[in-house]
């Protein structure tokens, strides 16, 4: 029973499109006609700035960390990852946007920093080392996402390794288009780092 109400309340906080929210309220734009069209914090960045872009995706990290925290906190019994993958799950599949959200990225960060920061500031030291190395946002995200299941594998914490697997997969999946873009040559490049 604490589940399926932790669940909904994470797959609800997962829902909140703060993009397309902050456009339309801030910018009369709806994100979703813009850019690659998608709710994440890559798009809000293209289109909206680097402020929004920040904004967001700390809006969507918390998506995943707060419903997290919560179980921590209120039902310590239950097991706060499998709460989190509902958030991400909400995050890509919002009830609040018709069901097309972002790519889960920011979110499955939130997830991790709610039960391991540690692991969390690894992730985003090594995103930025790819973002550095290969100039791709989309391929600094999947390597990541890698770089999750790898460390938590030598973490030996079997509930991290089977929900950053899960979360890579979302990652992976979620970013093919953009690999078959950088394999054409025709997935745009960061030009500030």
């Amino acid at each position: 029973m604490f589940y399926l109400l932790f669940s909904v309340i994470a797959y609800l906080f997962g829902s909140f499109p703060s993009a397309l929210i902050i456009g339309k309220l801030f910018y009369q734009i709806d994100i979703r006609e813009h850019g690659s069209g998608n709710l994440g914090a890559t798009n809000a960045f293209r289109v909206l700035g680097v402020k929004v872009g920040l904004i967001v995706t700390i809006l969507d990290i918390l998506k995943g960390t707060v419903p997290v925290v919560m179980v921590v906190i209120l039902a310590p019994e239950l097991q706060p990852l499998i709460v989190g993958g509902f958030a991400v799950i909400g995050h890509i599949f919002p009830i609040f946007a018709k069901f097309k959200g972002g790519k889960a990225v920011a979110t499955s960060g939130g997830v991790v920093l709610g039960v391991s920061p540690v692991l969390f500031a690894i992730l985003i030291g090594s995103f930025f080392v790819f973002l550095k190395l290969f100039k791709y946002v989309s391929l600094a995200s999947i390597l990541v996402g890698l770089t999750a299941v790898v460390t938590s594998i030598i973490m030996q914490d079997i509930p991290l390794i089977i929900v950053t697997c899960f979360l890579a997969f979302f990652v992976i999946y979620r970013h093919t288009d953009n690999l078959k873009r950088i394999k054409n040559k025709t997935e745009p490049k960061i030009t500030w780092f």
